[in-house]
């Protein structure tokens, strides 16, 4: 098979693999609250990023059941089955709509096991660096499509005709991916039996080091005020009765631009003062962004001061994932890069799920200026735990930017 047929299939399953996550955390927050979901309820769709986070629990199975391509198509079509099926349901009717959203994510986060251990399969070694590239771009091109095109869509189709062609765009995928091909299992069960010892051996890697307890509490708290705002800025451009068309461009479309171009600087800043210095400084940058939406939230409706906003949010939340996600890479050891890695990644899932569960309770009891106000300063306990973090970012070089921004 040839370089460039292999790239052209690390395109086409990446798109497929960030298309669902834009959908359930980008276009389905909008659509509630355009159909009056309380805020409540929309905060609680965070939970929908655990299995994102603790998918590494079933990974095995994927591994040791059927063909990589068996798993990718059948989770496409489950997947295209269960938004008709949400789509099919008045929205209002919480629970079991979000249920079923819960229901894609572990059919989307299932589909990224298969597509990531597909991909590592197909790739030479010499064919990973141009894949990497390739791959981001395409996923960022889903979030895209996902979070803004199809909300924009439904401007002009209506929320059902948006989402019934996301459908068919899924359905599309699982029948395209028929034609991907086969390859053999790497993993037998007998292979298997060693699985807990290949976990366990990176986490005592990691528990042995001094510090250890501190540091993790720092990659939990670190973008915790990024996060917990998150989750009500799509309810608040619903709320400031912005149309889908504008919120699909704006925060859908060129707030992931903004953010992308960030986390470029901020890997170039990164790469120039070190990972501990720019931890702090683009930190402040990230926290101070929030300030954007909270004035925008106490002042009259402003469609400048709302682009502004999210530009400013967007741009600075990706200047604070880059010397965030270099130091995450920083701290793992080569020989256990992988898993280590893994294992930090589902702590920031991890802040993301639950501060946004709670995200809607507390801007329905305070009001969006004060909780955004708050959300500034939940991102200053992190800053305590600095010093331990300066322990472990001694003499550690940053990452690649294209690393980073992944």
């Amino acid at each position: 098979m040839s370089t460039r047929t292999k790239l052209c299939w690390v395109a086409i399953l990446y798109f497929a693999e960030g298309f669902p996550f834009g959908l359930v955390f980008d276009a389905f927050p909008v659509y509630f609250r355009f159909h009056h979901v309380s805020l409540a309820s929309i905060g609680l769709l965070s939970l929908a990023g655990l299995p994102w986070t603790l998918k590494f629990l079933w990974a095995p199975a994927v591994d040791l059941i059927g063909s990589r391509r068996s798993w990718i198509v059948g989770c496409q079509v489950f997947l295209t089955v269960t938004l008709l099926l949400v789509l099919g349901l008045d929205p209002s009717g919480e629970g079991l709509v979000l249920w079923l959203i819960m229901g894609l994510a572990v059919l989307s986060a299932t589909q990224d096991i298969a597509i990531d251990a597909y991909t590592i399969e197909l790739l030479d070694e010499s064919e990973m660096g141009p894949a990497n590239g390739l791959r981001v771009t395409t996923y960022r091109i889903a979030l895209i499509a996902a979070g803004g095109l199809f909300v924009a869509l439904a401007g002009w189709l209506g929320w059902k005709g948006a989402f019934t062609v996301a459908a068919g765009v899924l359905a599309v995928y699982a029948l395209v991916s028929t034609r991907a091909p086969v390859m053999k299992p790497r993993l037998s069960p007998e292979d298997a039996t060693g699985l807990v010892q290949r976990i366990w051996a990176p986490l005592a890697s990691l528990v042995r080091r001094p510090g250890f307890v501190p540091v993790m509490v720092f990659i939990l708290l670190f973008k915790l005020g990024d996060m917990a705002l998150g989750p009500m800025v799509r309810p608040f451009w619903v709320d400031r009765n912005f149309t889908p068309l504008q919120i699909g461009v704006i925060p859908g479309g060129l707030g992931v631009v903004f953010t992308v171009v960030g986390a470029l600087l901020g890997g170039t800043l990164t790469r120039r003062w070190g990972i501990f210095h720019a931890l702090w400084i683009l930190g402040l940058a990230q926290a101070g962004s929030n300030l954007t939406y909270a004035t925008a939230a106490a002042l009259p409706p402003s469609t400048e001061l709302m682009y502004g906003a999210s530009a400013v949010e967007s741009f600075c939340g990706g200047l604070g994932t880059a010397p965030y996600l270099a130091f995450l890479m920083s701290i793992c050891d080569k020989q256990y890069a992988a898993t280590q890695y893994a294992l930090l990644s589902a702590l920031f899932g991890l802040t993301r799920s639950l501060s946004g569960a709670v995200s809607g309770f507390a801007a329905e009891r305070f009001g969006y200026a004060a909780y955004f106000l708050a959300t500034f300063f939940l991102a200053f306990p992190a800053y305590a735990l600095l010093p331990w973090v300066k322990g472990w970012t001694r003499g550690k070089e940053s990452p690649l930017i294209s690393d980073v921004i992944e």
